[in-house]
């Protein structure tokens, strides 16, 4: 499975997978896949970092796990492949970006690719998931690895934007030095979460590239239409 996450990352952690944990962790996904159907594809568990890679990097969305129906997972937290129906919490991602940046037409496609290649780390907290059985994989090690990954770029970049929606990613990134960087938090974007009024208004989507400018970096066309 390692020879799917690109030379560039493995440099980058090559200490934390080399650990006793990983090469475990790297067992255990095995076996899941031989022996259940999960998500995504084996190729694509670690799309979110060959999609953006470590240089670039200047926005994380921290999410829970894949999608875990067939066909939906593409190895970007929130993100489907082209052509799948757009999933409620995606919808709902899309609906306060058009708000928020006063957008005429919602995205129809819900393949969030060209984020992940404009700098935007779409990072679940677990990689894995068996079909239709969501948090299937949470008591596997994937949280020790993701939250490495987190530290790694905390301690070694400056002005990333950290984007924490529900308390699940807020407890995910406790560590981050809000010194260093910009943390934004409301809550979850499912349906759920939304209805009860804490989502929509957020206004993150507008506070990222405001923070982004500031620090001279290019803002993020978020509009997957464009």
């Amino acid at each position: 499975m390692l020879r799917n996450l690109n030379p560039a990352w493995q440099t980058i952690i090559a200490d934390e997978i080399e650990k006793t944990y990983f090469q475990d962790l790297m067992k255990e996904v095995a076996v899941e896949y031989q022996n259940q159907i999960c998500f995504p594809p084996k190729e694509l568990i670690f799309e979110a970092f060959n999609q953006c890679s470590f240089d670039v990097v200047k926005v994380v969305i921290i999410g829970q796990d894949p999608y875990h129906g067939v066909g939906e997972a593409n190895g970007l937290c929130f993100s489907v492949a082209d052509g799948v129906r757009i999933p409620p919490s995606l919808r709902n991602i899309f609906r306060e970006m058009s708000d928020d940046l006063g957008t005429v037409f919602l995205p129809t496609s819900g393949n969030l690719e060209s984020w992940a290649q404009q700098g935007v780390l779409l990072l679940n907290a677990t990689l894995t998931v068996r079909q239709d059985s969501p948090n299937s994989h949470k008591h596997l090690k994937w949280s020790q690895f993701t939250d490495a990954v987190i530290e790694f770029i905390n301690s070694k970049k400056e002005g990333i934007v950290f984007v924490l929606w529900g308390s699940f990613a807020q407890k995910k990134g406790v560590k981050i030095d809000r010194n260093k960087h910009l943390v934004l938090t409301s809550g979850h974007p499912s349906p759920l979460s939304a209805n009860q009024g804490k989502w929509f208004g957020n206004k993150h989507f507008s506070q990222v590239n405001d923070y982004l400018e500031a620090n001279n970096k290019e803002a993020i066309i978020w509009n997957t239409n464009s």
